[in-house]
């Protein structure tokens, strides 16, 4: 097997069984492990009785951690990069190093292996394959409403925290209301669950329950019909011929698939 200088290896996001058999000879192989938790990344070193030698590289010693790393590929050393769940270098540490080696000709490689994305993506029923990958969503509403205007022809997909995913379908909801959604939680674990629903549906549906573990999330792409569908037109329309807001709210929602109480509420504004 051809030796590289330093090997970027994924490791399970949940389910320690999905770590392949060459992320262990790797890992057992290298002369050091470069990680973003030592505590977490020892844990599953101690399951697979890997004896190597860990170092703490994360978000924060990205930079300082770089001389230490040349002068071991120097001597000769070999080093793997791990993060604490999946593939390095996805909303991970990773990019500084991989830059700096590359520059300087030292090898890299990366082995296959556990990814959230691709494990959630591989579940869902979509058109094609064209998708945009955010990473985490930016914290404040007006940049989370900035980047569903940007994609709302293409699937989005992001990662999200339990404490903070309610509060984003809420703006989804709010941004894109005849939005649909797909989200994943606790992916490859006991308690994996996969929900594809309309934004309010999936809302009501978490409401309801404890919501634990890292979260994957997409918003499928506007549906072009719901584009060429001037609602407030067909609203004034309709109200022109003395229908009251409730009976407009049943009669576009039947007709264009569209949500009977965001119709309803559109009426009393316009």
């Amino acid at each position: 097997m051809k030796e590289y200088d330093f090997y970027i290896v994924p490791t399970p996001i949940g389910n320690l069984g999905d770590i392949t058999q060459r992320a262990i000879e790797t890992l057992k192989f290298v002369d050091i492990i470069a990680c973003e938790d030592m505590r977490v990344t020892q844990k599953l070193l101690n399951h697979f009785d890997i004896k190597t030698k860990c170092i703490s590289y994360h978000k924060f010693n990205e930079k300082e951690r770089i001389n230490y790393f040349l002068n071991m590929l120097a001597e000769g050393k070999k080093i793997a990069l791990v993060s604490d769940a999946g593939t390095p270098l996805f909303c991970d540490p990773g990019a500084v190093i991989v830059d700096e080696l590359r520059k300087k000709h030292y090898t890299v490689t990366a082995l296959a292996g556990a990814n959230a994305v691709a494990t959630f993506l591989s579940q869902l029923p979509r058109g094609d394959e064209d998708f945009t990958f955010a990473g985490f969503l930016p914290k404040t509403k007006s940049h989370i409403e900035d980047l569903l205007k940007k994609y709302k022809s293409t699937d989005l997909i992001f990662y999200e925290s339990p404490n903070r995913i309610l509060n984003t379908l809420k703006i989804i909801k709010e941004i894109r209301p005849y939005s649909r959604v797909a989200i994943g939680r606790e992916l490859t674990k006991i308690f994996e669950e996969i929900v594809i629903d309309d934004t309010e549906k999936v809302i009501e549906h978490f409401q309801n329950n404890t919501l634990k573990g890292e979260i994957v999330a997409l918003i499928f792409r506007e549906n072009n019909n719901h584009e060429e569908i001037n609602i407030d037109e067909k609203i004034s329309l309709l109200k022109s011929k003395n229908f009251k807001a409730k009976e407009i709210s049943v009669i576009l929602s039947e007709l264009y698939n569209l949500n009977k109480n965001d119709i309803y509420k559109r009426c009393l504004n316009n």
